[in-house]
């Protein structure tokens, strides 16, 4: 599988970012697809995963009610982030995986080169 990432920037706390995260190769190895994130000097954190059977949607404390994730087409997940906060800023990297727990909680089987978002306050 092989995941391709796009939509980083720079942008203003309070500002709006869309990402998006186009899988192809042997897709039909995921069941869940999502994104998480990593600042320098700090811990990866889970931000937001949809599983493809059934589109259950989860997301990290720190984004709920800010970050949307959806599926754009079959192949494609978007990560819609709204009011955007400087401690927002980090490298987010698309995943997928078999297992929605391994996704959340620790390293992926797939991971897509990152996209840095950074956001000025």
């Amino acid at each position: 599988v092989q995941l391709q990432a796009s939509g980083g920037g720079l942008v203003q706390a309070g500002d709006s970012l869309k990402l998006s995260c186009a899988a192809s190769g042997r897709t039909f190895n995921i069941y869940v697809m999502g994104w998480f994130r990593q600042a320098p000097g700090k811990e990866r954190e889970f931000v937001a995963g949809e599983t493809w059977s059934d589109d259950r949607k989860s997301y990290g404390n720190s984004v709920k009610g800010r970050f949307t994730i959806s599926r754009d087409n079959a192949n494609t997940l978007v990560l819609q982030m709204n009011r955007l906060k400087p401690e927002d800023t980090a490298t987010y990297y698309c995943a997928a995986d078999k297992d929605p727990l391994r996704l959340r909680y620790d390293e992926p089987e797939y991971r897509g080169q990152g996209t840095q978002v950074t956001v000025s306050s």
